[in-house]
């Protein structure tokens, strides 16, 4: 069974787990903020799929006050939690919160500079994955761009040995990198990097680059054709 995003105790245990369970868990936002400070004119709407709890909002509204964002998290618990931290920051004029999964891209008639999608497509089935990415993708204008964050499909057990070890030397116990190794078929559905070039090809996207690497876990940019 997949992780719960709904539970209460895994959305307000979200932010402190995923920090020791993501590898430079901060790097990634860092490593982000400078594609989007390079690529994006000063006025700029983002879409942010899969908000979280609203830590990567937060980050994004303070650097850039001047964009406006949509974000949207099919956990409702999520979603509410990220509103919610969001209101108390007093920036919630500049980002519109939406409940759903991308398939409520194509309705909202929307076009956006660019897309993030950060440690989220590694949850989604792969009978969903294609869709997934041309929902993103008809939301972009033209040669926007795509930027995702995810784990990629784990060839042999010294890779996930590998994982583990740096997963406890970034916080988590012997026994939590053991547990995330044993849900990693259950929570997670890991496409290969040759998987996911095919994924954005066929979304639209005429080019791919890879931006970030740590162990299996990949970041790439994909520009809209």
């Amino acid at each position: 069974m997949a992780k719960d995003f709904n539970n209460p105790m895994v959305v307000d245990g979200y932010d402190d787990h995923i920090r020791k369970l993501i590898p430079g868990y901060e790097l990634i936002h860092l490593q982000v903020n400078a594609i989007l400070k390079t690529y994006l004119p000063e006025q700029a709407n983002l879409l942010i799929v899969g908000c979280g709890t609203g830590y990567e909002l937060q980050y994004l509204a303070e650097q850039f006050p001047q964009w406006t964002f949509t974000a949207i998290d099919p956990a409702i618990s999520m979603l509410e939690k990220a509103k919610s931290h969001i209101e108390d920051l007093g920036l919630e004029k500049k980002i519109n919160f939406i409940h759903g999964d991308t398939s409520i891209l194509q309705a909202m008639n929307l076009q956006f500079d660019a897309a993030l999608s950060i440690l989220v497509s590694h949850f989604v089935p792969f009978e969903f994955k294609a869709q997934y990415f041309q929902d993103i993708g008809k939301s972009l204008k033209s040669n926007a761009f795509c930027l995702s964050y995810d784990l990629m499909k784990i060839e042999n057990e010294q890779q996930l040995l590998t994982l583990k070890h740096l997963a406890q030397a970034t916080g988590l116990s012997e026994k939590q990198s053991q547990m995330m190794a044993d849900r990693l078929t259950q929570d997670f559905y890991l496409a290969s990097t040759k998987q996911l070039e095919g994924f954005y090809k066929n979304a639209g996207f005429k080019s791919m680059q890879s931006f970030a690497q740590v162990l299996n876990y990949y970041g790439f940019m994909g520009f809209k054709a």
